[in-house]
């Protein structure tokens, strides 16, 4: 049957894509073995990812007849191999909960990622991290150091290949500069269901205000703090009777598994943004 690859495309809607993309595989002996797609009634976007499989032998004559329907629609396609592992660095500051999460999804192939290296403001982690076999950057920042720390830290993306950022609880507000240069390829775990409790201690706002539900948020980062598009969301049930801290504990899981979850998504390119929203094909 041949090797799986992932199928990914974007575009204006228009009538026949799904019908022209599908023939192509079909004349060049590609199997599908998933399809989603998706036309938004309101951009009038249309977004599509398919996993194939295809012989080898069939794969040049494909890609050229792909670029055909391409042009044709005015398509963006991108063609993955379905096992290719996405290189991700992770920066964390203190917190340790979700840097702890993933090096266990990743040692036990949970996620399709590869991790170069662990980016840290502080040395809290070397230790746990280089025992893991991982190269530990430590890159300190200051209100006066910013600019050189963010140098440093594009030199560690150059250098290992990056090509997602984790900021699995990193402390630090990144420029608007490298958030532009990354759009798109930077995740962050804010812990609170946006849009409610942005900013500082959103989990102690939550119980000051006596919330039933907290929750945890994984979204794609852009230069307005806590705006970015939604990649995936958990909520936890709490009640009267949990201290501020109580929720904290609680916090802690839920941004653990909803990182992970967006990781996921990402590196099996399930998530497509589309504006200030995303487009998730589970």
């Amino acid at each position: 049957m041949g090797k799986r690859y992932i199928l990914t495309t974007t575009s204006a809607d228009k009538l026949g894509i799904v019908a022209e993309t599908t023939r192509c595989l079909s004349q060049h002996n590609g199997f599908i073995h998933e399809l989603a797609q998706f036309g938004t009634p309101n951009s009038e976007e249309y977004f599509s990812r398919i996993c194939f499989s295809m012989p080898e032998a069939e794969m040049p004559a494909f890609r050229n007849a792909l670029k055909d329907v391409a042009e044709k629609f005015e398509l963006q396609t991108q063609i993955t191999v379905e096992s290719q592992k996405t290189p991700t660095l992770i920066m964390v500051s203190k917190f340790d909960h979700c840097l702890n999460d993933l090096l266990y999804r990743y040692n036990t192939g949970a996620l399709n990622i590869t991790i170069p290296a662990v980016v840290s403001n502080h040395e809290t982690h070397r230790k746990q991290v280089e025992s893991a076999g991982i190269p530990f950057h430590y890159i300190p920042v200051t209100k006066d150091t910013k600019p050189e720390a963010e140098a440093e830290l594009r030199a560690v993306i150059q250098q290992t290949g990056t090509e997602l950022i984790v900021l699995a609880r990193y402390m630090q507000v990144l420029s608007e500069k490298f958030c532009e240069d990354y759009s798109g390829n930077i995740i962050n775990i804010h812990h609170s269901f946006l849009p409610s409790f942005k900013g500082a201690m959103p989990y102690h706002r939550a119980y000051e205000r006596g919330v039933k539900l907290i929750g945890a948020t994984a979204h794609y980062v852009t230069a307005d703090l806590d705006e970015g598009p939604i990649i995936e969301q958990t909520v936890s049930r709490v009640d009267h009777s949990m201290s501020a801290d109580d929720l904290v504990m609680i916090g802690r899981d839920v941004e653990a598994q909803t990182l992970a979850r967006a990781i996921k998504l990402h590196s099996e390119h399930r998530a497509f943004i589309n504006g200030p929203k995303t487009v998730i094909f589970p």
